[in-house]
Parts: structure tokens; C-alpha cells; sequence
């Protein structure tokens, strides 16, 4: 590291050229320049750090370093050697110091009255070599005598170094050869200074300070000038005397030139004589740089080179030039160039200099004004403190040849400049305009331009100082004058020898001492110039005196100069080399360092910004999920706000109906005369039926539709054939009669990417756009699936949404849904616009939902997102997701529908609403509305026999092929194809589209407002209205374009027949007024059609061909060859997988392709490939062994048994729970006296065909009694004790009996209580409470898997209220842990008196029930007041009601009356008989009523218009309660006697079929 400090400093040589340099160390020390990378302020502080540490741990120790030097990989003496490079350094800064301060009282004394533009100057001139010690306090500072040449420290410090190690010869003598050369040197230019003290002087002072020097620093090479003495046989430069062919053999410390690459390039040595261009610069060929030298020449010179030096001379600049390329890099920093402003003023008034050139040679590092302890120098004013800065590192370059510039011979006045170009080690240099010049380089590179001073006219001699080491001479220098002795100063007191004695006087001892000391060394080095030893006379002349001046006046003859420059020189310059080596190496050292510490710090600095970047994306992430989950949270808060809007109209609706409505509390009469408006309910029943209306409060009468006029329209065909293809890439024309745009579905197939949220901290599981698709509506929307509830929110900014007429969204639900879990019943896969990318959700309330999605990846992310429900519980298939994801073909096959069918377990009806529902029919969408066949082909005559295959339609056809004729068309049509655009087809339009199912529709509502909002608000024109069934089935057999199927609404809903919103529907051309269809002659009313198409549906024909009717819609034949055969081709965009929407990119052409999709149809997806099995015949069932026996004798009996119980007591109610899969199946019995009895059912040979039959088993009678009441033996078990109201009459309406026969409920009890009672025990398990007075009646529905059932009670407090019957915790309530009272489900009101009567029907979601004094209403199980059931005028009493599935609502009242009212309140039919009626009943089917009263005659009636079919015998007690086994052959009657009768009973022997045809 010293040596490092040490150039940093200045280098020792730069340093001893200034302090030995004649003209002051001014400019000297501006060339220094920083090249270690710290400031020379900074690099004084350490170095005198350094230098402490020396004197304690080297000069004041006696520690041996040579291990050190060997575990530090050292040289020998490397040590000392650096210690003495130390000291030498530090002396001869303190040597500058010195002669400043002898400037500065120079100056003080000579420019005291000089001009104040010129003070700069000076100050300049004294700040030049100042350092930063001089700043410290003055007892710290090193110089206690400026008049010394060396102060005692740096004196003690040389000796201490040569002296240390004395044993070790060779160290020490090399050593002792240095300092020698240093001491000499230094003594040499103090004698010179003493000598010429006013020299300086008078040339800052006699000169403008601009003129006194020029100086052109280029990096590339730099003479030092040592200085001259005027002894006259100092004829040779000291310094310039270095002769390097004599090689140093004693180089203690020496270095080979194999250490470096050999980049020296080849000389170029210019030959005298030649001429150069003044501009022009000298390139400089051996430094390994390539940088020009700037040579400043004046005009007209002419260059004269010096002789080559030789190999040592090589040798140095080697190394020398090898350092400046290490450090040059660390310097060639151009932002800031020294410019001294004397050399730059100078410099401009120097013609012929290229300035350029000089500009570029000034760059240099920019300075670092470094601070030096803790506050930066003060400086006290710029100028000095630019000086200051100039004291920087020096940059060594090496450099190979002496230039010297010839001058012609200048004017008087005029400058002599000299050029003088520096050898690395110590070819000949120039002399200067002294009589001689020492100049010395030891590679240190810095080329200058020395204008050294003017030529007086008075000068006299001129010295011989053209004479250069090699022999070559200068022959055309200027005479340069020789600066004579100067007279003694008057003002100094002393005399120089005083002076000289004064200021070597320390110094010259140890000289001398060194001289004795290593005598016989130096003896053998020093030799003149023959060889001759010198130091032999010089010691004796030395021991003899102790003169100072003997001894200088010795140094400075010719032979010893030329001595000590050879040899003490060599040694010296080997020193300084090393020092320059070690440097070098310690700087690519640290170099090396500092680039791995680089290194390390910016992999640190990269793995910090990645990991930032790191950071920073995840906190980007985490704010864009944090975004996500905000926008989700915003999107579920607005959404549930929408649904509680919603949710508060709908409860205010109900409200108001309650209130308003003639049986609610603000209720008039006038109100009845009110038009009241009705829609169709979307309450499926379990047949998938929707037959349930309910007040519309937007309904209308459409008074402002008017009617399309005739000409709107060509024929369908004609406008299929219009657009029959999409191959064209027009947007279709769009035919209002032939397309439904449902409106909304622009982009039906929404692409948007799905953003999956995977287990956020908020419940959403999975969020996703998608569409909900209900009849004529597409919305777009958001579905959001949490663990437990789904969320639909529509996008209410969409455009296509605000194009929806508002009128249609009143009658959509779910814009803003929400639904439980808990509710879901079972989830289908559903195609939307043949895109297998839907699904439709049915729900517990009877009504489904159905959603498109993106894609099917989407689907089936939200299948497993949903509960495990499979497609339900009906259809014998496993409740699973795979099965929600299944296709329909793969449905078909796993579900046991079929064989069920075939077996004829299930209606015809239910087989095809089966089929319908798994092959995507939906009515969610109305292009894929369920289809049904025609069945019947006679309209016509007055009475229908449907035994006659001829009123039936040949099923194995599809419509379009039943008339012969047209038939012939359509197969011509399609053998002469020519389109080449599409496949040929027979049909241009389809038997199932939106369009189709709006028309039969039209008369009721929502389809009404569905059908004006798809036709621009207009009702069709007159002739194309459907208005009577018989027209439209000829249409059906006669209009090419018309081959349109049913609907399954002709087989239930008698209500779209009739105009009962009074629509202005137009007149027919025929001048017939379309109102309500005309219904063919057989049928008296709009219920007769439904029943009678059903019952045909139904019949023997139509199962023995139904099969076939499946193959054509369903089945094989529904495409490819097997339709071709059977004229079943419809157009190919109605064929599943015919086009993949996302295939088609372009938006029009997409829009087009969908609208075509709507408008042509769809075709339902092929259920299977093979044909389709028959159902099996009624006959063939018949003999099966586990048939129904019909026809068997014993079936003729009608009464199988009588069971008279012990107590006498009437039974008032009878609960036959029959059901083989029940623990206990058994007819429970309860008595008026409330004693139960759990009797066992057994299935008898009489009723075979319950499976698990065996005839071991076999029981003769069907009910065994129960064994405590038998044998009186548990009667406690039996007994209900708790105590009842006085007032409550005992009747079949006070008990109910769970569907598995464990608990009894029983109303009237005092408390205002129902209680809960296990048949096991006898014990009460539940008290419900809940009304405001005693409980009247209670009814229960049926019952689901599960068991779970509705129960209603009805009160005195005029109040029914609903409630849920949980089958898995037997009670009423949900959650049995609940200390809570359970809640009712809904609260029904409208009634002024008690209620007496009421029966409710899960399946239709009805409670239809009866006050004591009237009237009957009509509820929902959700509570909303729908109608009241008006009978005749004298009806007014109800007593019993029985309420059926199909639909009938059968109400007794007092003295005899029957009514019969469909679901929606219309009255069927009504009769009176004389008996007093206790029980009535409704066969399953709803086709039949059994009634029962006092005369104790069971009588079966035709339940649609009491047609009375049968009478049984009467019995010897009144009839009490009544009830049927499941398999609705027994019934079981309660006697008022005590006892229960089980008689034999078939409906079917009353079926038209079996009548007829048996």
C-alpha cells in the first residue's frame, strides 16, 4: 500500500525533480496528476499515517520481517526497501516545504509593491507545492528549521533505514547506494539554490507572470529538470549521466523484462534533418497507447533525436510503460481538465501551437477536492486553490527518444523555448537555457515545453551543455547564458558558506558516515570515468575535515556526478522501480478486489432487484386479487341489493293481494268486479306439468297490439329459401312470421376469458361469466357459486340487455338470483344454439333455471362446484356429477325409464316427458320446447270412440308424411336437390320452434307478451292465429310448410284454450271472430279436449306404436339413412354437432349463423341408434305372475274383511301407510276415544304384485290387528290421555299420520297446542305451538324420499299455518337441537271464521282449505292468497276437501252438496246426494272419488263431471274415515261402530277400455 500512497503523493522522483529543480517546484507539481483514484491531500494524510507507523513499528523495533516478507510472498528486504521509498518521500515533501517558505519571504519582500493583478500570480506561485500538512497546527508540522535541507526526523529516518539491517551486507550496501544518490541530489541543488537565490526572484518578478513558462502536459511523457549548477567543471547534466550499457552488477533488486509482455513497438526514430509540419504531432511508439504526443513546436523547427538508448534504457521504459497502462485507465476521465490559467495564457500567445492538440493533452481526472480530516481545506481564494488541486498523482508514461527542438535565433525580448523529450532511464537530455540542467527521468512522463526564461542582452559566455551522454552534441543550440555567482545579498547577513554549513549540517554527516561505513563497497561502485576509484581520495579528504563545503564542492565535480549518476542512480532508479512494480501490482490487486466485490455487490444488487421485482409483482398480484375480490364483493353486495329489491316487490305484491283481495282485510265486494289478470305459473309437478296460474299484477289486455296484416309476410318457404344459406356472409334478412330474435343474444356464446377464484377469503368458489337463458330472454351476467348458495347478477350495462322490453323481464326470474344449495334437486347438461355448453338447475320449488356458459370446461367446473345431485331422483340414476355431466344418449341407456314404461309403471305422458327432459328439451328455451305428438285425427264428429284405430294418427310416421300426397312432394324435393351450398333436406321448416310454441300459446300469459315482444308488438294475422285445433290440424296435413308437432300443454292445460284476458285477436276472412279455440264437437269444454287428448295419449293404440313415434323424434331414425327412408329431413342447421359457433370468428357471420339456429329449430339430441323396444300390452301383463289378477273370482268379492276392535269407540281416522319398503307397513286406526292401533298390512294372495311376494307368506286377510289392543295387554301404549278442548268435535281432520306410521299428530287440545305422539310408545315427542286458539284441523301432504312432508293446521283463530314435517329428526322443525319453538313455514289468512276442513298438495304447492261458514281459498305453500273456490249459490258450508295431483279439488258441503274445481278455481262440476258424507277420497290418478257418510254406503264416482260408477253393499254403521292402499286396490273404511272394513276395489274395471272392450 505505500507505494501506492507514495505516487499518490507524487511520486518520489516527481517530487525530488521539484525540490531539486532551479526555477521553484510550481510547475512540477501542476503535472502531478491523481491516477491512484484519491486526491493528494487525502494521500499526504495517510502517508504521514504510514510514516508514524514506521518509526513505531520498523525504526523503533528490532523485529526481523524476513518471515513476513516470506508469508507475504515478499522479495527479500522488500520491506525496508519500501520503508526507505517512505522516507525518501517524506523528505523530500518536507524538502518542497522548505523552499516554499524561503519563496514566500522572497516574494513578500520583492512584490510588495507589485501591481494587484499580479499578486494571483505569486500566490499561485507559493501555494504550488503547499500540502495539506501545512494546514495542521505548527507544532505538529515536521519542519522545525526551513533553512535545513533535511529535517532531523527525515535525517534519523535515512539512517535508522540504512543502518536497521546492517548485518544484512547486500541489503544494506544497496540501501546505502540510494540514499547516497538521494543525499547527493538533494545537496547538490541546495548548493545551486544558495548560490543563485535571487534567480527566482528576478524571473517571477522582472518577466509578466504569464510569459515565465509554458508548459504542455501530455500524458504521454514528462521531463523533470534538475537543477543546473554553474561549477565549472559541471559540464554534464548530473542526472543525465545514468549509464545504462554498464550494467548494475551488483543489482540487488532487479526485475527481467520476461515479468511483461514485450508490448513495445518498433522504434521510430525520426532522422535529423527532416523537416515536420509545425502542427503536426510526434506519435508516440512505445508506450503501448497509441496517444499522439503533442509536440509543441514554434515555426520553422526542426527536430534533431538523440541516439536510442540502450538495452537497460529499454529495459525501464518497459516496466515504466507497463504501470501506465495499468493505470492509465483510471485516468483518461475527460470531464474535467486542469488548466492553470498561467500555462493556458501562455500557451495562447505561443504561435504555432496546435491548440487542440494541447487541450486534449490537458485532460486529466477530474479532481476530487478530498477532504482531509473531518472539514474540507479552506482555500483562501481560487486561484490557490487550483494550485492546491494541481498537486496531484502523476501518470507515468515511458518514452524513448530526446527531441530537441532547434530555435532560430529570437529577438531580444523574445523567449528561447527548448523542447525537451525525457528517456525512461537517462538517455540524453537537452540542457536548458542554464549552463546546465540535470534532467532525470526515471520514466516519469511528462513532456514539457520549457520556456525557461529571456535572454538578457547583457549575457555574456555561453556553457558547453550541448555535449550529451552517447557523444551526440547539439551543434544548433542557442547559446544559452551561464547565470554568473551572484554577489553576496546585502541584505544577507551570512555568506554561502554559512549557509551552506547551516543547511547541510545535519545531512552531510551522514553522508559522510555512509561514505566510512560501506567504504569498501562504495569504493568498488564509484568509479570515475577510467575506472579509477573515487571514493579512496574523497574518504581521506572526508575523514581529514568535516567541512560541509570540501564535501559538497566533492559531489559536485564532474567525475563524481558522473559517477553517482551512473551507478548511486541505477540503484536509486531500481528502487523507485520497484516501488512502481509493486504498486502496480497492489493496484491490479485491489483492481481485482474491487471487481469482485463489484461482482459479488451487483449479483447482491441483481438478486435484490429480482427479488423487488419479486416482491413487487406479488404485491401487484395480490392488489389486482384484492381488486378482483372487491369488484366481487361490490358485484355480490349490489347483487343481493337487486335480489332484496326484488324480493321487497314481490312481499309487497303479496302484501297487497292479501289485503286487497275480497277475502283480505281491506278487502270490498266491489273488488271482484275488477278484471282479474292470470299467468302461468313456472311450478312444475312431478310430471313436469305447469298448470298452476297466479295473480299477474302486469297483466293487460294488450289493448294497443294491433294485428299483422296479410301481406307482411311471403310464405315460410319462401323465406327459407331466402336465407338458406349463411355460406354467403350476409347478415340473414330477418322474416318476423318464420324467426324469434330472441332478444339479448347478439353474442350468445359470451368468449370471455373466465377468471377462476380459487379460495379466496370471501365465499366465492367459482365466479364465471354467464348467460341466463329463459323463454325469449339472454342476459349476460356474472354466476357466482359460494359454498353453499348460487348467485346470478345480470350485467345491467350490457347493451343487449337494454334492448329488452321490460314488459319480458317482469316475467323473468332469476335476473338477480339467488339460490340455496339445500334447494338444488338436479342439475342437466343442456345445449344452447346446438352448443353442448348449458345447464339447467331444477330446484325444490318446482321450477328450474338454466345458464350458458363459455365453454364446456366452464360447465363442468360448475357441476363440481355444485352439490352432488345427479339429474334427481327420478329417473333411477345414480345422484352424481358424472351423471349431471353426462349425455343424453348415455342417459337413456343408464336409466330404468324405459323398462318402467314398458312394464307400464308410468303413463305414456311421463315416458315422454322423460324423454323430452333428457334429450335438452327445456322450458327455459323455447327452440327447444318440449314435443309431443298428434295422437288423434278425428276433429270432427260429435262423439269419439278412441277403440276405433281410425280417430288415431299412424305414429310410425312423422307428420309431414302422413298425406299421401304431400308426401310425394317432399321426397321429390329431396331426390332433386340441386343447392350445393347446403344438404338437401325434405322439410324447410321444423316441427318444434320458438315461433310454433308462441302461436299455440298466445292466449295466455307470459307467452302472450312473448309472443308481441318477438312480432313487434303485433298479434298474427287472423287466418294464422290458432284458433281452432281442427284447422290446425289440417293444416298440419295440407301446407308444405307447415309440419309442426304439439306441445305438451295440449295434454294438461285446458286454460290456453280460452282468450280469458279478452285479446283483441281479429277476424278471420271466413268473418269468424278468433276468441277461444275452437274445440272439436266431441269435446263440450276446454277440460274435455285436455282429458279426452290424454285419455287417447294414454290408450292401447297409441302405446303399441309410441315407440315408433320416439325412433322418428328421439331415435334411429332421426337422421342419416334411416330418415332419408322415412321422409324425416329437416334442414341441417337443426341437427346437433352440424356447426361449432367458435369456430366462426366473424361476428355477422356468427350473429347470422345463431339467428338461423333460432329460426329454423332444433332438433332434440338422438336418445339412441337402434329402434326403440314396445311397450308391452295390457293383456300380456295380465298373466304375469305378479301381475294384478283382474279377472280372477275372487276379486269379484267386493268386502275382503271386517276387523272389529275391542273398544266401541268410532274410528275417526284411518291411515293405510302400505308401502312394502316401510318397517312396519299397517292400516293405523284412530278412535273417537283417541286410542290407536298400529295393524299390520299383509300383502294377500288377493293382491299379489308387490315384489318380495312369495306364497309362503301368503296371508288370507290383509290386516292383521294390532297385538296390545287384541289382547288388551298394552292399552297404556295405545291410549292418547292428554286431555282436549270440550268444544272440538273429533273427526278424521283432527289426526295425521306420518307416511311411515311412527308418530300421530293430534290437534284441539285446550293449549292452542298440536302435539307429536311415536306409535311405538304412545308418548308425546313434540307440542307445537303457534296459533292464537285451538287447533281445528290438520292435514298432511305427501310424503319424499326422506319422508319429509308439509303439515298444515287450521285454527278457530280463522288462520292456517304451514309447516315442515322433517322425516329424519321426526319433528316439525328443521333442527331438533333448537330449543326454539319450530316456525311455520308460511302464515295463510282470509278467512272471518274457523277453519274446519283443509288439504294440501306438495305437488301442485297448494293448500286449499275451508272455513266453518265459507269460503274455500286457494293458497301457496309460500303463503300468497290465490283465489277463492266459488261453488254454487247454496255451497256455502264446506266440510271436507280432497285434493288430487292431476289437478281436481273435490269440496263437500253441508246437506249433500259435491263441488269440483279445477287448480286455477273454475267449477268442474257439481252434484247433490242425500247422504250425509263423512269421508271422501280421490283415487291416485285423480280420476275417481270414493265417498262415504252416515248410511254407510261406499259409492265410486266419476270424479271429472260424478258420473256415479259404482255402489258398494251397505254396512251396519256409519262411515268415518276412509283411506286407500298404495297399491289402490283396497280400501280401508273407519265404522262409527268401532270397526275397519277393507274392501276389494279396481278403478281400471271403470276405465272407458276395460268397459269397452270387456
Amino acid at each position: 500500500m505505500v507505494d501506492n500512497i507514495i505516487i499518490a503523493c507524487g511520486g518520489i522522483l516527481p517530487l525530488l525533480s521539484a525540490a531539486t529543480s532551479p526555477t521553484g517546484s510550481k510547475t512540477e507539481l501542476e503535472n502531478i496528476e491523481v491516477t491512484q483514484g484519491m486526491s493528494a491531500e487525502t494521500a499526504v494524510t495517510f502517508l504521514s499515517r504510514l510514516m508514524a507507523m514506521v518509526d513505531v513499528l520498523v525504526f523503533a523495533s528490532s523485529l526481523n520481517f524476513s518471515e513476513i516478507e516470506a508469508e507475504k510472498n515478499m522479495s527479500s528486504g522488500g520491506l525496508m526497501r519500501q520503508c526507505l521509498r517512505l522516507v525518501c518521500c517524506v523528505a523530500v515533501r518536507n524538502c518542497l516545504e522548505c523552499r516554499q517558505r524561503q519563496r514566500d519571504r522572497g516574494n513578500k519582500s520583492s512584490h510588495g509593491s507589485s501591481k494587484p493583478q499580479e499578486v494571483p500570480q505569486s500566490v499561485t506561485a507559493t501555494a504550488a507545492s503547499k500540502t495539506p500538512l501545512e494546514n495542521v497546527p505548527g507544532n505538529l508540522s515536521p519542519i522545525k528549521d526551513p533553512d535545513r535541507l533535511l529535517q532531523d526526523v527525515d535525517i534519523n529516518r535515512l539512517r535508522a533505514v540504512v543502518f536497521r539491517d546492517v548485518d544484512d551486507s547486500k541489503q544494506a550496501q544497496f540501501l546505502a547506494l540510494a540514499v547516497v544518490y538521494f543525499i547527493s541530489v538533494l545537496m547538490v541543488s541546495k548548493y545551486r539554490d544558495i548560490l543563485e537565490p535571487q534567480r527566482e526572484t528576478t524571473r517571477t518578478g522582472s518577466q509578466p507572470g504569464r510569459n515565465i513558462r509554458q508548459e504542455i502536459n501530455s500524458p504521454t511523457s514528462t521531463v523533470v529538470v534538475i537543477p543546473s549548477i554553474p561549477h565549472p567543471s559541471l559540464n554534464h547534466g548530473f542526472l543525465a549521466k545514468l549509464i545504462p550499457e554498464q550494467s548494475f552488477g551488483h543489482s540487488f533488486y532487479k526485475e527481467t523484462p520476461a515479468a511483461f509482455p514485450d508490448t513495445i513497438k518498433e522504434k521510430e526514430t525520426p532522422t535529423p534533418g527532416e523537416d515536420i509540419q509545425v502542427e503536426s504531432s510526434i506519435p508516440h511508439t512505445d508506450s503501448g497507447i497509441g496517444e499522439e504526443q503533442v509536440a509543441s513546436i514554434l515555426n520553422g523547427a526542426e527536430l534533431e533525436t538523440s541516439t536510442g538508448p540502450d538495452a537497460m534504457s529499454e529495459l525501464l521504459s518497459t516496466l515504466s510503460s507497463e504501470v501506465k497502462k495499468s493505470q492509465e485507465s483510471l485516468t483518461e476521465n475527460p470531464s474535467e481538465t486542469l488548466k492553470p490559467a498561467t500555462s493556458i495564457s501562455s500557451i495562447s500567445q505561443t504561435k504555432g501551437i496546435n491548440v487542440k492538440e494541447i487541450l486534449k493533452s490537458l485532460v486529466a481526472a477530474p479532481v476530487e477536492i478530498a477532504e482531509c480530516g473531518p472539514e474540507p481545506i479552506p482555500y483562501p481564494d481560487p486561484a490557490l486553490k487550483r494550485e492546491t488541486q494541481a498537486i496531484l498523482p502523476m501518470q507515468f508514461h515511458s518514452f524513448d527518444r530526446s527531441v530537441v527542438v532547434p530555435v532560430k535565433k529570437p529577438p531580444p525580448g523574445s523567449l528561447a523555448v527548448t523542447t525537451v523529450g525525457a528517456t525512461t532511464a537517462g538517455s540524453g537530455l537537452p540542457t536548458g537555457s542554464t549552463s546546465n540542467i540535470f534532467a532525470a527521468t526515471g520514466a516519469t512522463p511528462k513532456s514539457m515545453i520549457n520556456t525557461t526564461g529571456a535572454v538578457d542582452s547583457g549575457s555574456s559566455s555561453s556553457s558547453s551543455s550541448s555535449s550529451f551522454v552517447n557523444g551526440a552534441t547539439s551543434k544548433n543550440l542557442p547559446a544559452v547564458q551561464t547565470v554568473a555567482p551572484m554577489p553576496e545579498d546585502s541584505a544577507e547577513n551570512m555568506s554561502i558558506t554559512a549557509k551552506l554549513e547551516r543547511a547541510l549540517e545535519k545531512v552531510a554527516p551522514l553522508l559522510r558516515e555512509i561514505f566510512v561505513d560501506f567504504a569498501p563497497f562504495l569504493s568498488r561502485t564509484l568509479l570515475g570515468s577510467h575506472g579509477q576509484e573515487l571514493l579512496i581520495e574523497g574518504l581521506v579528504c572526508m575523514k581529514s575535515s568535516t567541512s560541509v563545503v570540501e564535501l559538497v564542492m566533492l559531489l559536485c565535480s564532474q567525475e563524481w556526478q558522473n559517477s553517482i549518476q551512473k551507478n548511486a542512480g541505477l540503484a536509486f532508479i531500481e528502487l523507485i522501480n520497484e516501488g512502481r512494480l509493486l504498486c502496480h501490482a497492489m493496484k491490479d490487486h485491489i483492481v481485482r478486489v474491487a471487481n469482485e466485490a463489484e461482482f459479488i455487490l451487483n449479483r447482491q444488487r441483481a438478486e435484490d432487484v429480482h427479488k423487488h421485482a419479486e416482491f413487487e409483482s406479488q404485491c401487484a398480484q395480490y392488489a389486482a386479487d384484492r381488486r378482483e375480490e372487491e369488484k366481487m364483493c361490490d358485484h355480490l353486495i349490489s347483487a343481493a341489493k337487486h335480489r332484496d329489491h326484488v324480493t321487497a316487490n314481490q312481499l309487497k305484491q303479496k302484501i297487497l293481494n292479501i289485503l286487497t283481495n275480497k277475502h283480505g282485510a281491506w278487502g270490498a265486494v266491489s273488488h271482484s268486479q275488477l278484471h282479474d289478470f292470470w299467468r302461468l305459473d313456472y311450478w312444475e309437478d312431478d310430471l313436469r306439468r305447469r298448470r298452476r296460474f297466479v295473480r299477474n299484477a302486469f297483466g293487460s289486455t294488450h289493448a294497443e297490439a294491433l294485428l299483422k296484416a296479410a301481406i307482411e309476410y311471403g310464405t315460410e318457404e319462401d323465406v327459407v329459401k331466402s336465407k338458406k344459406t349463411f355460406r354467403s356472409q350476409a347478415i340473414v334478412n330477418q322474416n318476423a312470421e318464420t324467426e324469434l330474435m330472441l332478444e339479448g343474444d347478439d353474442d350468445a356464446v359470451s368468449l370471455l376469458q373466465e377468471k377462476e377464484i380459487d379460495n379466496l377469503a370471501g365465499p366465492v368458489v367459482l365466479s364465471t361469466p354467464a348467460q341466463l337463458i329463459a323463454p325469449v330472454v339472454v342476459a349476460k351476467g356474472t354466476l357466482s357459486i359460494t359454498t353453499t348458495e348460487i348467485y346470478f347478477e345480470v350485467d345491467e350495462d350490457d347493451s343487449a340487455f337494454k334492448k329488452i322490453d321490460t314488459k319480458v323481464l317482469a316475467y323473468t326470474e332469476g335476473l338477480h338470483g339467488k339460490w340455496m344449495f339445500s334447494e338444488i334437486r338436479a342439475v342437466f347438461s343442456r345445449r344452447y344454439l346446438l352448443q353442448n355448453t348449458a345447464l339447467e338447475v331444477f330446484m325444490a320449488n318446482r321450477t328450474s333455471v338454466m345458464f350458458n356458459f363459455p365453454g364446456q370446461a366452464t360447465v363442468k367446473k360448475v357441476v363440481y362446484s355444485l352439490p352432488r345431485v345427479g339429474v334427481g331422483t327420478s329417473y333411477g340414476l345414480p345422484q352424481a356429477r358424472r351423471i349431471s355431466l353426462a349425455t343424453p344418449r348415455q342417459l337413456y341407456k343408464s336409466s330404468n325409464m324405459t323398462q318402467r314404461w314398458q312394464r307400464r309403471e308410468i303413463s305414456n305422458f311421463e315416458y315422454l316427458m322423460f324423454l323430452n327432459t333428457i334429450a335438452g328439451r327445456t322450458y327455459n328455451d323455447l327452440n327447444q320446447y318440449p314435443v309431443f305428438p298428434w295422437v288423434l285425427t278425428n276433429y270432427e264428429s260429435e262423439e269419439l270412440d278412441l277403440t276405433l284405430p281410425g280417430n288415431f294418427r299412424d305414429l310410425s310416421k312423422p307428420i309431414g308424411a302422413l298425406n299421401p300426397k304431400r308426401a310425394v312432394f317432399y321426397a321429390e324435393r329431396y331426390e332433386t336437390w340441386e343447392d350445393d351450398q347446403s344438404p338437401p333436406y325434405h322439410y324447410n321448416t321444423h316441427y318444434s320452434t320458438a315461433t310454433s310454441t308462441l302461436s299455440w300459446l298466445v292466449r295466455i300469459e307470459p307467452f302472450t307478451t312473448f309472443f308481441l315482444n318477438a312480432n313487434d308488438g303485433k298479434f298474427d294475422h287472423p287466418d294464422r292465429t290458432f284458433s281452432s285445433v281442427a284447422r290446425s290440424w289440417r293444416t298440419s296435413q295440407r301446407d308444405t310448410s307447415d309440419v309442426k308437432e304439439l306441445i305438451p300443454e295440449f295434454y294438461y292445460l285446458p286454460e290456453m284454450f280460452v282468450n280469458s284476458n279478452g285479446y283483441n285477436l281479429g277476424v278471420r276472412e271466413d268473418e269468424v271472430v278468433v276468441n277461444d279455440v275452437d274445440l272439436p264437437p266431441w269435446a263440450k269444454k276446454p277440460e274435455d279436449f285436455v282429458r279426452i287428448n290424454r285419455m287417447a295419449l294414454e290408450s292401447e293404440f297409441v302405446s303399441c306404436q309410441l315407440h315408433q313415434w320416439i325412433d322418428l323424434i328421439f331415435g334411429y331414425k332421426q337422421r342419416g339413412p334411416e330418415a332419408v327412408r322415412a321422409l324425416n329431413v329437416f334442414h341441417y342447421l337443426t341437427y346437433e354437432g352440424s356447426v361449432n359457433l367458435d369456430s366462426i370468428t366473424d361476428p355477422v357471420l356468427r350473429e347470422a349463423m345463431e339467428a338461423q339456429i333460432q329460426n329454423f329449430g332444433q332438433t332434440p339430441s338422438q336418445l339412441l341408434i337402434e329402434p326403440h323396444p314396445p311397450r308391452s300390452s295390457a293383456m300380456h301383463l295380465c298373466f304375469l305372475p305378479q301381475s294384478p289378477l283382474m279377472f280372477k273370482d275372487q276379486m269379484q268379492q267386493d268386502v275382503i274383511m271386517v276387523l272389529k276392535f275391542p273398544s266401541n269407540s268410532p274410528v275417526t281416522h284411518v291411515a293405510a301407510n302400505t308401502l312394502p319398503h316401510l318397517t312396519i307397513p299397517a292400516v293405523v286406526t284412530v278412535t273417537c276415544s283417541r286410542l290407536f292401533a298400529v295393524n299390520r298390512w299383509h300383502n294377500t294372495v288377493g293382491l299379489r304384485g308387490a315384489p318380495g311376494y312369495s306364497l309362503d307368506q301368503a296371508h288370507h286377510l290383509p290386516i292383521e290387528m294390532d297385538p296390545l289392543i287384541a289382547n288388551n295387554s298394552g292399552v297404556n301404549k295405545r291410549q292418547i290421555t292428554d286431555l282436549v278442548d270440550q268444544s272440538i268435535q273429533i273427526n278424521a281432520h283432527c289426526f295425521v299420520v306420518t307416511a311411515d306410521n311412527r308418530y300421530i299428530l293430534i290437534c284441539g287440545f285446550w293449549d292452542k297446542s298440536f302435539r307429536v305422539y311415536s306409535t311405538e310408545t304412545g308418548k308425546l315427542t313434540q307440542i307445537v305451538f303457534g296459533h292464537w286458539d285451538v287447533v281445528t284441523c290438520l292435514a298432511r301432504s305427501e310424503s319424499y324420499i326422506g319422508g319429509d312432508c308439509y303439515i298444515v293446521s287450521g285454527s278457530r283463530d280463522a288462520t292456517l299455518l304451514l309447516w315442515y314435517w322433517s322425516g329424519r329428526h321426526h319433528i316439525i322443525g328443521d333442527n331438533p337441537n333448537s330449543s326454539d319453538y319450530p316456525a311455520p313455514r308460511a302464515v295463510l289468512t282470509g278467512y272471518d271464521h274457523e277453519v274446519v276442513c283443509v288439504s294440501v298438495c306438495a305437488e301442485l304447492g297448494l293448500v286449499i282449505s275451508g272455513a266453518k261458514e265459507g269460503p274455500c281459498l286457494v293458497h301457496t305453500i309460500t303463503g300468497d292468497l290465490l283465489r277463492a273456490l266459488e261453488g254454487p249459490e247454496n255451497c256455502l258450508f264446506p266440510r271436507l276437501i280432497s285434493v288430487s295431483s292431476e289437478g281436481h279439488c273435490i269440496i263437500y258441503y253441508e246437506r249433500g252438496r259435491f263441488s269440483n274445481f279445477s287448480i286455477n278455481g273454475k267449477l268442474l262440476a257439481q252434484m247433490e246426494i242425500n247422504d250425509s258424507t263423512r269421508a271422501i277420497l280421490l283415487s291416485s290418478d285423480g280420476q275417481n272419488l270414493v265417498t262415504g257418510g252416515d248410511n254407510g254406503v261406499v259409492e265410486v264416482w266419476q270424479a271429472c263431471d260424478f258420473k256415479q260408477l259404482y255402489i258398494y253393499p251397505g254396512c251396519d254403521a256409519g262411515i268415518r274415515a276412509m283411506d286407500l292402499s298404495h297399491d289402490q286396490r283396497t280400501l280401508i273404511t273407519g265404522m262409527a261402530s268401532g270397526s275397519i272394513v277393507a274392501f276389494n276395489i279396481d278403478f281400471n274395471r271403470w276405465h272407458y277400455e276395460h268397459q269397452n272392450r270387456y
